[in-house]
């Protein structure tokens, strides 16, 4: 097996491209019927009442629910997975977010009703019959009026709109650092607020049981056991073998698809209740008004230095819009993400982050690509530049200065991280090397002479990402046939899993990745794991698949020994085959896998740290001053990625990234009128890259 021939593609990719695959919207169940969902048009407002009993007689309803049907059933609510203290140990606001509201709507999407009937467009008219009386409450949508002393109270145990006020470093050596500093330079800055926009829409089947007293949701997730886990003891109270949650192929998530959504526990309590599979498809307005939206913060930021521009120390606030109610994994994107990713790629002797998550008429935050991490290296990159012009020196020697050098490794950062390792300045110098950094000044002119203007910037970066938590599993089976299944909790959602993790097991046993199967997306045949988050998944399911390798090489050769009658210490293994050292006996996995069971393995890989990815990365623009329009002429990166498993998906994950970045840089966020109505509800309106905003792109790498 060639290299050319073990990097020839995507094994994924012949499914997607000739409509083999399989979404949450192409399954269809004898009996199905559908739910359209009845959404509150207003930001915020109390319920005064709900009169569903025109919806319920009108052809082909089957019913009509509201959050009183399901507090009278004990259907809970959706509470975040991760509850942070705050300072001096306050408890975080955790706002569960209702499977339907009661008493009050506090965002424009707000889930008030669900009808179910025998088609989609009967279900719709019946939602058109389902009387809402609302008294309108003053909206604050944005992070700045749900702070302001006048602002409207979300939530009565959320003083001032705040969830959870939190910090982290050494204030007080900070202080220090900054009275003592040659230079201090200040800036605030805003991170828009993104709505994910995955190409495939949200959507959900729920199933009931009655035989079994159990429960099946067909959902497009980033990992069926965190969605399990929720629905079962948090919303409908049952063991976790009581539901069973199912993915299939998933069009695109970036960190929104993990979260337990109140339309799959509606589903599910909808199919018990009228005893036949329920099944819902977001609109695309839905997914704007009610999918986990990403960012959306205010960046503050001060950096001392020295008079030789070294840095002294850097101090963060940062207030994070994290909507109307808290998601899953809010409070690690708002804190943890950004506090860690601070120091970057730079000795910052001392560093101090306040964070506060404010409560607004808003989608929920969730994660995002990135998650909180681009809110940190966007604020200290802005710093450095800042400071380059205030203190004169060059801002390319500026960040050499004070970049943490080789032989500091592995290295303590302020956020409590040690870098086990980095080059940090040779990555920088490839992307001066390819970005051709010192002809800048040539191409400067020449745009001149056409009456344009031109733009290059840097950013170097460092992402703590991998690990937390810091565990992950891994199940292999063994055919008769030779062939293996490798189960994992992880979910493919076009990030190239189903090629890369069959490749790290073929290279781990010396077999053809083609004889591997990966099996994904049912809570009832894989271990529980985390959900494809967080730039994990080949890091911590790839560790768990080696360890599970290596046990069941340790197995083989033990049941090889005895089939051969040899001592285990002559049996050596290449290439799926054990044999007797010096002789051509030999057996092979299948041969010993005839006996059911007997190499099947499961094993968990504890990571010692997270991971430390790193990168420099150069963008150019011309500007027509005439009309304003923005053109990227040029674009570098240069990645150290760790080991690189595939560079064909490495590069398509880069090139992802930039796309999505320059997204939003060029025009996507999410707004939200003072009256709290979204203003950016279709792609008229939010302004989504596409093949003509994307330049050429010189991409090199530098591993370590």
């Amino acid at each position: 097996m060639g290299e050319q021939a073990e990097f020839a593609g995507r094994r994924e990719d012949g499914r997607l491209l000739t409509g083999q695959a399989c979404f949450a919207d192409d399954v269809r169940l004898p009996d199905q019927t559908y739910a359209v969902f009845v959404r509150s048009l207003h930001a915020h407002a109390e319920i005064l009442s709900i009169d569903t009993a025109a919806a319920r007689a009108m052809p082909g309803v089957l019913g009509v629910f509201t959050a009183a049907d399901l507090s009278a059933d004990g259907v809970g609510d959706i509470p975040p997975l991760v509850s942070l203290p705050g300072r001096d140990g306050r408890p975080m606001y955790a706002a569960a977010m209702p499977v339907l509201a009661r008493e009050r709507v506090r965002h424009v999407g707000d889930a008030v009703a669900v009808v179910v009937a025998d088609s989609v467009m009967r279900a719709l008219d019946a939602s058109e019959r389902v009387e809402i009386v609302y008294r309108e409450l003053p909206a604050a949508s944005e992070i700045s009026r749900a702070k302001a002393g006048d602002a409207p109270a979300l939530w009565q145990d959320a003083p001032n709109n705040v969830a959870l006020e939190w910090a982290h470093g050494e204030a007080a050596a900070v202080e220090a650092a900054f009275a003592a500093a040659a230079h201090r330079v200040s800036m605030d800055l805003r991170m828009t607020r993104l709505a994910p926009t995955a190409l495939e829409p949200r959507a959900a089947i729920g199933v009931w049981d009655e035989a079994a007293q159990a429960y099946t949701l067909i959902a497009s997730t980033q990992g069926v056991s965190v969605v399990r886990k929720i629905l079962a003891e948090a919303v409908f109270k049952v063991p976790p073998e009581a539901i069973r949650v199912r993915t299939f192929d998933v069009g695109g998530g970036f960190g929104m698809k993990v979260q337990a959504y109140p339309e799959y526990a509606a589903v599910l309590y909808a199919a018990r209740k009228v005893g036949r599979p329920v099944r819902w498809c977001a609109t695309r307005l839905e997914s704007f008004a009610a999918d986990t939206h990403g960012r959306d913060g205010l960046l503050s930021g001060d950096l001392a230095l020295d008079a030789n521009g070294r840095f002294l120390a850097l101090r963060a606030r940062t207030q994070v819009g994290v909507g109307a109610y808290v998601s899953t994994y809010a409070a690690i994107v708002a804190t943890n993400n950004t506090k860690n990713c601070l120091s970057s790629v730079y000795a910052i002797p001392a560093i101090h982050v306040d964070v506060e998550m404010v409560l607004t008429n808003a989608s929920p935050l969730g994660p995002y690509r990135g998650a909180g991490r681009p809110e940190a290296i966007y604020l200290v990159e802005r710093l450095i530049d800042e400071a380059a012009r205030i203190t004169g020196i060059d801002r390319i020697e500026l960040r050499r200065r004070n970049m943490i050098p080789p032989a500091a490794m592995p290295y303590q950062a302020p956020s409590g991280q040690i870098y086990d390792s980095g080059e940090f300045e040779a990555v920088l110098q490839k992307a001066l090397d390819l970005s051709d950094w010192s002809g800048f000044a040539a191409r400067r002119a020449d745009s001149r002479k056409r009456g344009l203007l031109r733009g290059i910037g840097i950013c170097c970066f460092l992402e703590v990402a991998g690990g937390s938590p810091l565990t992950e599993i891994a199940e292999l089976r063994f055919g008769a046939d030779g062939s293996i299944e490798l189960r994992t909790g992880s979910q493919a959602m076009g990030q190239g899993q189903l090629t890369t993790l069959p490749l790290i097991l073929a290279r781990q046993l010396g077999i053809d990745p083609d004889s591997i199967r990966v099996l994904q997306g049912d809570s009832s045949i894989v271990h529980d794991g985390i959900a494809t988050v967080a730039s994990r998944s080949t890091m911590m399911v790839g560790g768990a698949i080696v360890r599970a390798a290596d046990q069941a090489l340790d197995k083989g050769r033990k049941l090889a020994a005895d089939f051969l009658e040899v001592s285990p210490a002559d049996i050596e293994y290449s290439a799926g085959r054990f044999h007797v050292a010096g002789t051509d006996r030999a057996v092979t996995f299948a041969d010993l896998a005839k006996e059911a069971g007997v190499l099947d393995t499961v094993a968990t890989f504890v990571s010692p740290e997270m991971s430390f990815p790193n990168g420099c990365h150069v963008c150019e623009v011309e500007i027509d001053p005439a009309t304003g329009e923005v053109v990227v002429v040029g674009y570098t990166g240069v990645d150290d990625v760790g080991e690189i498993i595939h560079p064909v998906i490495v590069e398509g994950q880069v090139h992802g990234g930039v796309a999505q970045a320059l997204g939003q840089v060029m025009g996507e966020a999410v707004v939200y009128s003072d009256e709290g109505q979204l203003l950016t509800s279709s792609f008229m309106d939010y302004a989504m890259p596409r093949a003509d905003t994307m330049p050429h792109m010189r991409l090199g790498h530098h591993v370590v």
